[in-house]
């Protein structure tokens, strides 16, 4: 039986140490490189369909086959790492997704293909909850905005790899080549991992029960619900830009496909870097909340400039394009360290787990719901509709939180 660790005496605070940043790097890497694994089978869809007939919708079955794995276990993730720790989960999980990338390189068909991608997803997830548990460990409050943007970084990093380096793999030896990058990665990572990752230490809790054991913060306090459910509606406006903004671009706009992959890879990087900006303004004015209300007002704002610029040259709705991809995923960083705030250290892996879980269930309903808004009333005024999503996000965040008390509980060193 797993057994809790103990409390452990907590070190003075040391500014400028570069511990925290060197637990901030591996993290950003091992969670880069699991989101390497769950992108891989979605550029593996050309050679799937185009070069080996297989129907469109079964690829994309095999594509989302380990986001479905990544939904299925976030919350037991999150709770394994509340009970043993975040260097056993990122790093067992990390070999877990290696072996799950092997599996698919020998894969003799495609049921086979699609369950170890499934099981892979699965064993990626393991980073999610860790990995934001490692930053609020390690980083004290007024830097933990900065460090969770940097962390929030390593999606887009993911990204990007894979959509660099899976396509040309595949071309050349198929889908084993096209695996053994992920493998690579995520054996590198379990490695590294185990060796340079260090469990932040824990100040006692208090609050906690008679016989030891901390207090359940959704019994006690309402501020993570409100903030899960403003998080999974303003993923509608984030996944109707991410989702529909290229087709949008060409069918509607006219814009070359060329030239809107270059928009839509520009708008991903200065996205990045709006997660780092956001976080350093909320370790600016001490509060993640305030920050995440003004992101959902600019999330309804910039969804109905997109609307607007239907009727506007090719060039503005590039614009509008890039600046809507950047403000609507400000708010994936905020929301999560406040859920970590709130949680306090031995809750905040299941807290995590759980808001992760409510925005991907979220995310897998904007692509039909608002494919079939646009086929009826068309773009402009679809995406006028989606502005609702976050202004209905705002009465729902917390005021200031006299209840982030579970940030005390964590133990900074850096």
């Amino acid at each position: 039986m797993v057994t809790r660790r103990p409390t452990r005496a907590v070190s003075a605070p040391r500014i400028g140490s570069a511990r925290p940043w060197l637990m901030l790097a591996t993290a950003v890497l091992a969670q880069a490189a699991g989101t390497v694994f769950q992108s891989a089978p979605a550029f593996l869809i050309p050679l799937l369909h185009t070069e080996r007939g297989v129907p469109l919708a079964q690829a994309g079955l095999l594509a989302s086959a380990p986001t479905l794995g990544l939904v299925l276990t976030l919350v037991a993730w999150g709770a394994l790492t509340d009970r043993v720790g975040e260097r056993w989960v990122i790093a067992g999980g990390m070999a877990l997704t290696a072996l799950a990338a092997l599996g698919a390189m020998t894969a003799s068909g495609y049921l086979g293909l699609g369950g170890f991608l499934l099981l892979g997803g699965a064993a990626s997830g393991s980073t999610n909850a860790a990995s934001g548990r490692v930053v609020v460990g390690w980083f004290r409050r007024e830097r933990r905005g900065l460090a969770m943007g940097i962390r929030q970084m390593c999606q887009p990093l993911g990204v990007a790899v894979a959509a660099v380096a899976i396509p040309p793999l595949a071309a050349a030896g198929g889908v084993g080549a096209a695996m053994v990058l992920p493998l690579v990665l995520t054996a590198v990572l379990a490695v590294l991992s185990a060796i340079v990752i260090v469990d932040p230490p824990r100040a006692a809790r208090p609050g906690a029960d008679a016989g030891g054991r901390s207090l359940n913060p959704y019994r006690s306090r309402v501020g993570l619900v409100r903030i899960h459910l403003a998080s999974a509606l303003l993923v509608v406006p984030q996944f109707t830009v991410s989702i529909f903004g290229l087709i949008w671009l060409t069918a509607d706009e006219g814009m070359s496909a060329t030239a809107a992959g270059i928009v839509v890879g520009v708008s991903q990087f200065v996205g990045a870097l709006g997660r780092v900006a956001i976080g350093v303004l909320s370790d600016r004015v001490g509060s993640r909340l305030r920050p995440l209300r003004w992101v959902a007002w600019a999330a309804a704002g910039v969804m109905l400039l997109l609307a607007a610029a239907a009727e506007a040259p090719e060039w503005a709705a590039a614009g509008g394009l890039i600046v809507a991809a950047t403000i609507t995923v400000a708010d994936n960083g905020l929301a999560y360290t406040a859920v970590a705030e709130i949680a306090g250290p031995h809750w905040s892996g299941r807290a995590l787990g759980t808001q992760n879980t409510g925005q991907f269930l979220a995310a897998s309903i904007v692509g039909p719901a608002v494919g079939g808004l646009i086929t009826l009333v068309g773009y402009p005024f679809a995406f006028a509709l989606v502005a609702l999503a976050p202004v209905a996000a705002v009465p729902l965040v917390p005021r200031e939180p006299a209840e982030v008390r579970g940030s005390e509980a964590v133990a900074p060193v850096g």
